[in-house]
C-alpha cells in the first residue's frame, strides 16, 4: 500500500500508526503541494481574493474522498455479518 503524505498532514502520521499498529505493509511517498513560500502565499491569496474557488475546492475534496475512501457503515456491517456467516 502506498501512502502519499505531506510533511505537515497531521491526518497522515495517524494513518501510518494505524497501519503499523495493524501490521499492514505501507510506503510512505512524499508529496510537495507547493515549491515555494511565495507559491503557498500566491495560492493563499487566490482562495481568499476568491471565495467560490475555495467552495468549489471544498466541494471538490468532500466528493473525491466519499467516492474514493468512504464505505457506509451500515454496508460495511451488512459485509462483516455476511462474512461471519460462511
Amino acid at each position: 500500500m502506498k501512502l502519499f503524505s505531506y510533511w505537515r498532514s497531521s491526518a497522515a502520521w495517524r494513518v501510518r500508526i494505524a497501519l503499523s499498529w495493524k501490521g499492514i505493509p505501507h510506503g510512505t511517498v512524499p508529496v510537495h503541494l507547493v515549491s515555494t513560500v511565495e507559491d503557498a502565499a500566491q495560492r493563499a491569496l487566490q482562495i481568499l481574493r476568491n471565495p467560490a474557488l475555495g467552495k468549489e475546492l471544498g466541494r471538490n475534496g468532500k466528493e473525491y474522498v466519499r467516492t474514493h475512501f468512504l464505505m457506509p457503515r451500515l454496508l460495511r456491517d451488512w459485509l462483516r455479518i455476511f462474512l461471519q456467516t460462511q
